[in-house]
């Protein structure tokens, strides 16, 4: 987390939290969702304005975390703004060739543990700093680490992940 965004959280410790303004799909594109656009129709449905500023991109991957309750968030300074996901907390790129490494949509690097593919046929991967969907564009590259033995992808409903994994795809306000 930036040395900023922890002196705001400091100095504005209770700034209320931001739920439904910032989404996440399952190729890595940030989405920002004004009233107007939630009220349109749920995420992924309906999907809001892509962000695109490099900058911004940088510093929403830099303060990209998640509670104790597996809602993912990023601290904009004191606000924590609460992310809907399409399917995982991360989006995989995996490299063309052996050992195929993986990296998060928000550039850390990380080490596969097990894969899973749902009843859609789409991989996720479980790694050390959490689980994430493969992009689609990298498909061919994860169908030859499972051809080659990389990966022993298991069945799992998609419906099952969120909870076998500790997250949730549209957090909400404590009650």
């Amino acid at each position: 987390m930036d040395e900023l965004v922890k002196a705001a959280l400091k100095k504005w410790p209770s700034v209320p939290h931001c739920y439904g303004w910032l989404a996440l799909d399952a190729r890595g594109d940030w989405y920002m969702r004004d009233e107007r656009i939630q009220r349109s129709g749920p995420f992924p449905q309906v999907k809001g304005s892509r962000i695109q500023h490099d900058k911004l991109l940088a510093f929403i991957h830099r303060n990209y975390a998640h509670d104790g309750d597996g809602a993912w968030f990023f601290q904009n300074g004191p606000q924590r703004v609460y992310v809907q996901l399409e399917a995982a907390p991360y989006v995989w790129r995996i490299g063309d060739a052996p050992p195929w490494p993986l990296t998060a949509h928000t550039g850390l690097a990380a080490q596969p543990r097990q894969a899973w593919v749902d009843e859609r046929g789409r991989l996720f991967i479980d790694s050390d700093i959490g689980l994430g969907i493969v992009h689609t564009l990298d498909m061919g590259a994860a169908a030859d680490a499972v051809e080659q033995g990389r990966w022993q992808p298991a069945a799992i409903a998609f419906e099952e992940l969120p909870a076998r994994f500790r997250y949730r795809l549209v957090p909400q306000p404590a009650a």
